[in-house]
């Protein structure tokens, strides 16, 4: 049980600095482009990893990283840090932060499926109940009455980006059965940089950056250090910590911090569905965290 709520603490803090993400990146991406910025967050993030990496092995053991495990490190930076996030900011631009909300947020549907079949890990009606009541509550919070599919081509990114994300939990959980949450992601983003490195340098040819404004460098370094170094490392301690298909409900918060954000921050109207929504998204949560589990035939 202690396992569970400090697994629930890492999964509903990273989340929830995703849900806050949205209102820097829109900023930012006025001023440099996407995968450019993509890049810029593992490049502060690598750096700060890297340093809190060797700390941590100066204090401990250091378990020896075999060829298989740098395979694993690589196809995890690949599918989740590169394409997904490549994804995530692509698709995001070609429709809008609202359908890259509603889109993404049907990724813990596609943990659940990937965990039973690669993890082996039960379907349970607590698991099916709790993911029906948060998508439930995701769909009220962010409602349907905008124009979802005003960009087909978006959409389908997103789509890709909610898929290739919850393949990173899948065998970001099995990276961790081996070495920490802290060398996982370290490497995970390593060699995310260098994927991401070509088509960055491609892009700067394209289109012009904008770096002159104290507010952008400081958007760039919040997004590196807080929203990619700790967000990707309580998600992957998260996981190591609790089954993939119970963890993958807490991705959920995201939508509430970023609307509840958006009130806050950028004066934008929060409903009675906001409230309603929510209240249907933390009792999904609650169920699947606090309730014995029951097979679901």
């Amino acid at each position: 049980m202690k396992n569970t709520i400090l697994g629930a603490i890492c999964l509903s803090l990273a989340a929830s600095i995703w849900g806050g993400m949205y209102v820097v990146s829109k900023y930012v991406l006025d001023f440099i482009p996407p995968l450019t910025l993509v890049w810029l967050r593992y490049i502060v993030a690598f750096l700060v990893l890297f340093i809190l990496l060797q700390v941590q092995q100066r204090k401990t053991t250091r378990l020896r990283i075999e060829k298989k495990d740098w395979y694993l490190f690589a196809w995890i930076g690949f599918i989740g840090y590169f394409v997904s996030i490549s994804f995530q900011f692509i698709g995001t631009r070609l429709s809008d932060a609202h359908t890259g909300a509603l889109i993404t947020s049907a990724t813990p549907a596609f943990i659940v499926v990937f965990a039973r079949w690669i993890l082996g890990e039960a379907f349970t009606t607590r698991k099916l109940v709790s993911l029906a009541l948060a998508t439930l509550g995701v769909v009220i919070v962010i409602g349907w009455e905008q124009n979802v599919d005003s960009s087909l081509l978006g959409s389908l990114i997103l789509v890709g980006a909610a898929i290739t994300w919850a393949l990173l939990s899948i065998y970001a959980k099995i990276a961790t059965q081996r070495h920490t949450s802290l060398t996982v992601t370290t490497y995970a983003v390593f060699f995310a940089l260098l994927f991401t490195t070509p088509v960055m340098l491609w892009e700067i040819r394209r289109e012009a950056i904008h770096y002159n404004e104290p507010l952008i460098i400081l958007g760039v370094l919040y997004l590196g250090i807080v929203s990619t170094a700790g967000a990707f490392f309580l998600w992957n301690k998260g996981l190591e910590l609790m089954d993939a298909g119970v963890g993958s409900l807490f991705f959920f918060f995201q939508p509430i911090v970023g609307s509840f954000l958006g009130w806050l921050l950028l004066h934008e109207h929060l409903g009675v569905n906001f409230f309603v929504g929510g209240g249907f998204i933390l009792l999904g949560v609650l169920l699947v965290t606090l309730q014995p589990e029951t097979k679901a035939g």
